[in-house]
């Protein structure tokens, strides 16, 4: 059996648009995009959901902790649940938040020390995984979050040409989630169930491919 990591943030936790800043639902298990992933490739692959809400790339957060920082538990994440045939990342979006005060093209380079790890843990036959970055959809200047990630909207238009060229550097597979979703018009931020099944027939079709 093969197995693949999705490592990202909310949107892979599966959280529900927000209607109100203290709402906590979740997608069923079904319903996020890493579940539709395992249903599409069926019983010879084993998916791990590493979601966290919060995550950034590589920022502690001093509002909601440093365990939102996804540059330092990405290795006992690997480690964790090593061998791995294959990784997926989904993260950015966290990173837009006013508080950081973080350019486009200072996130997407945070992205370079994530893939540098990823590669530098072998599966069994010495290779490094097969990974996948993952561009999140702009997100959209609405709802309870507005606040929070206010002049983020202009700066995740930014990232697709962006992600594009660090996944291209590092000879990575590469999505573009803003081609073919976008986020909710409910929070701005977090995606609705059709886009959850899209994103994970996208990233299926990719993984069989190139497996």
């Amino acid at each position: 059996m093969r197995t693949v990591l999705c490592y990202g943030d909310s949107n892979t936790w599966g959280s529900i648009p927000m209607t109100h800043l203290e709402d906590r639902r979740r997608f069923g298990i079904g319903e996020r995009w890493p579940g539709i992933l395992r249903q599409q490739l069926g019983d010879d692959w084993h998916v791990v959901e590493e979601g966290l809400p919060g995550r950034t790339i590589c920022r502690d957060d001093p509002v909601e902790g440093s365990d939102r920082n996804g540059l330092t538990y990405l290795l006992p994440c690997l480690h964790s649940h090593r061998p791995l045939d294959f990784v997926v990342l989904k993260l950015g979006t966290n990173d837009l938040k006013a508080r950081f005060g973080a350019s486009a093209a200072q996130i997407a380079d945070g992205l370079h020390a994530l893939v540098e790890i990823v590669n530098a843990n072998s599966r069994l036959d010495g290779k490094p995984p097969r990974l996948l970055i993952v561009c999140p959809a702009p997100i959209l200047d609405v709802g309870p979050l507005r606040a929070m990630f206010f002049g983020g909207s202009l700066k995740s238009r930014q990232f697709g040409a962006l992600y594009g060229a660090v996944a291209s550097q590092h000879d990575a597979l590469f999505l573009d989630a803003g081609a073919v979703i976008s986020s909710s018009s409910i929070d701005g931020i977090h995606l609705e169930k059709d886009a959850h099944a899209i994103i994970g027939g996208e990233v299926a079709k990719i993984v069989r491919g190139a497996c």
